[in-house]
């Protein structure tokens, strides 16, 4: 069993970034946790869009 972590601006970019891992990399997918931060800075609301995949392969 293996972990990756995966933490984007956007959350395209972290789909995109997923989706292509699992089709790279991935024998079986056990289950992925998915999590979004805000937080202001300034005027500016940043958002944090991350993953944690947990899964197999042949390795």
């Amino acid at each position: 069993m293996k972990v990756k972590i995966f933490d984007e601006e956007d959350e395209n970019d972290l789909e995109n970034d997923i989706n292509s891992f699992i089709e790279d990399n991935i024998i079986e997918v056990i289950d992925i946790k998915y999590q979004v931060g805000t937080s202001i800075f300034a005027d500016e609301q940043i958002y944090c869009f991350s993953a944690m995949i947990i899964y197999t392969t042949n390795e």
